[in-house]
């Protein structure tokens, strides 16, 4: 794997609607500050992802593909609660994919778009339903959404 270099912001209604949307449902066996664990489970696929501590929009990231049984037993067994459960759609702008989570159970309500980038200084243009960006902003982590769920800000 490698680094990831990432930017999140807020979104708003608008043409990333008209993407085809993929469920995603996720727990964490680890969410120190230093270092995440996930399991996630997408369509009839499943990983395990490791990712360092967060310096700017930058982290180390390792995933592996594992089974779905095995995933689904993890998810329901031993992650924290609640689960991060989520439609994800992909958004291709010509140069960038941006990836539009929304977001259901404790954390309905919840829209947030992230963007991969090759470099931290990498110049972007922002599609118009694009808004705040809060890239640097913990409580917008996946791993934060189930310490505290956005349905309790």
């Amino acid at each position: 794997m490698g680094t990831e270099i990432e930017r999140k912001f807020l979104v708003k209604e608008g043409a990333w609607r008209e993407a085809k949307a993929t469920r995603y449902r996720q727990g964490y066996l680890s969410t120190v500050k230093e270092r995440t664990v996930r399991v996630r489970t997408i369509n009839d696929k499943a990983y395990l992802t490791i990712k360092g501590l967060t310096v700017g929009a930058s982290r180390l990231e390792f995933e592996y593909e594992i089974l779905v049984a095995d995933a689904e037993e993890i998810l329901d067994s031993l992650c924290e609660k609640p689960l991060i459960e989520k439609n994800r759609y992909k958004v291709d702008d010509g140069t960038l994919t941006w990836e539009v989570d929304e977001f259901f159970g404790e954390n309905e309500g919840l829209i947030v778009a992230e963007v991969e980038l090759q470099s931290e200084d990498q110049q972007f243009a922002r599609p118009d339903w694009v808004t705040e960006e809060v890239t640097s902003d913990p409580r917008y982590y996946n791993a934060n959404l189930i310490k505290k769920p956005y349905s309790r800000w």
